[in-house]
């Protein structure tokens, strides 16, 4: 596959995620905007006053992440403006905050099941986690690596959008398939298909386009100090045999190290 080609293919695939980011964050936000609780998508406690308060503050904080991370990983959106990135960044940052604050109290007194308010206890941490180490490394200004970490925070914020599409799937395959299954069934699989596929996914990009990129670039310098290593070590041989076995000393100078302060040079 030629570069072009390649290229071509990230960038379609970076508009689907777009394109799907943008509609779920819409179609999620908007009855708890207007502050419509019929129009509500979630099963509520009738015996929790804020359950639903708590949902609507889960909900919108939550997609605005979604709808500002795809543009965050624009590298010509990143270099031509700076100081919007950082601001979207920071919105970024205080969104999953609030959503991830939310999103404990709401699977507290989810009525979905104790399997469901596990997964959701574990996406919300690794989400803050993720978050935690993305604005450690950028503080220090470590690129790369959060880079890395804003890959793994964004894997875990789309989980809102593939939680729907495993959702649809596994209803249309009850439906056609497996009749014996329940919703809860497939809701269950559903929330916790929607991170752990998604973190899978973020690993292997990050192998891929990130650590191996970077390991290819460095291999050919580990190579060649390792030959100049070699080479100094023969020479080192070769003029102490030539010394020691004819005791004429041939002139060959090896420094005892590297050039310069113990480095390659």
């Amino acid at each position: 596959m030629t570069k072009s080609t390649r290229r071509r293919w990230w960038w379609a695939l970076w508009t689907l995620l777009a394109a799907s980011a943008v509609g779920i964050a819409l179609f999620s936000a908007e009855p708890y905007v207007v502050g419509d609780v019929e129009r509500n998508r979630i099963p509520l406690d009738p015996e929790i006053a804020s359950h639903y308060l708590s949902i609507a503050v889960h909900a919108i904080p939550s997609s605005l992440a979604l709808l500002i991370g795809p543009f965050q990983f624009v590298t010509r959106l990143r270099v031509r403006y700076p100081k919007a990135h950082r601001v979207a960044g920071r919105v970024y940052m205080v969104s999953v905050v609030l959503g991830s604050i939310a999103a404990l109290f709401a699977a507290t007194f989810s009525v979905s099941g104790f399997s469901v308010q596990v997964a959701f206890y574990i996406l919300t941490a690794a989400w803050l986690y993720t978050l935690a180490q993305a604005y450690r490394t950028i503080r220090r200004g470590e690129v790369h690596l959060h880079r890395v970490w804003m890959i793994r925070n964004y894997a875990l914020t789309f989980a809102s959008v593939t939680l729907r599409i495993y959702l649809g799937l596994g209803l249309a395959l009850q439906e056609s398939h497996f009749p014996s299954l329940t919703f809860d069934d497939v809701y269950h699989a559903s929330a916790w298909a929607s991170f752990v596929g998604n973190v899978l996914v973020a690993e292997y990009f990050i192998v891929q386009r990130i650590l191996q990129p970077l390991a290819s670039r460095r291999r050919p310098k580990g190579d060649a100090a390792a030959r100049t290593t070699a080479d100094r070590g023969a020479l080192v041989g070769a003029s102490r045999s030539v010394g020691d076995g004819s005791g004429t000393d041939v002139g060959v100078t090896v420094p005892a190290g590297p050039p310069g302060s113990g480095g390659p040079g």
